[in-house]
C-alpha cells in the first residue's frame, strides 16, 4: 500500500435528469440530489486511491458527512474531489468538495478502511 497524505482526485459529472433529487426519492425538485453528490464524493475518493492499493486488496466506505450548501441544476457541470488527509493503519481519511466553476456546492469528510477483497467478501 502506498497511499500518500495530499494524493487527491477529481472526477466530473454533467447533471442529469437521474441526478436529481425527485429521480432520487429525496426530494421534490428538479436540482441535483445529495445521495448523488455522496456517490460523487465516493467515486473521487476511490479513484485518489486507484493505484495505490496491493493487489487483492481494496477500500470500503465507513463513513461520510456532507454539507450540501447550494442546488445544481439539470445541465450543470460539476467536479467532486477527495483530499487524502489523514492514514491511521488501514483508515483513509479524505477532505471532499464539490464545486460548479468556481461555486462551492457541497463539502464533507469521508473514511473508507483498506480491506482485503477475498476476505472481506467471504464474510
Amino acid at each position: 500500500m502506498q497511499i500518500e497524505m495530499g494524493t487527491s482526485a477529481t472526477v466530473r459529472l454533467v447533471v442529469g435528469d437521474s441526478d436529481t433529487a425527485i429521480a432520487l426519492g429525496s426530494g421534490d425538485v428538479p436540482v441535483l440530489g445529495t445521495p448523488r453528490i455522496v456517490a460523487l464524493m465516493e467515486q473521487a475518493a476511490v479513484a485518489a486511491l486507484a493505484g495505490t492499493l496491493d493487489e487483492g486488496v481494496t477500500s470500503v466506505g465507513t463513513r461520510i458527512t456532507v454539507d450540501h450548501l447550494a442546488a445544481s441544476l439539470v445541465g450543470a457541470s460539476v467536479t467532486a474531489t477527495a483530499e487524502v488527509v489523514g492514514l491511521d493503519e488501514r483508515a483513509v481519511s479524505f477532505r471532499l468538495t464539490v464545486h460548479e466553476g468556481e461555486r462551492e456546492v457541497a463539502k464533507g469528510n469521508h473514511v473508507r478502511f483498506v480491506v482485503d477483497r477475498d476476505r472481506f467478501l467471504g464474510r
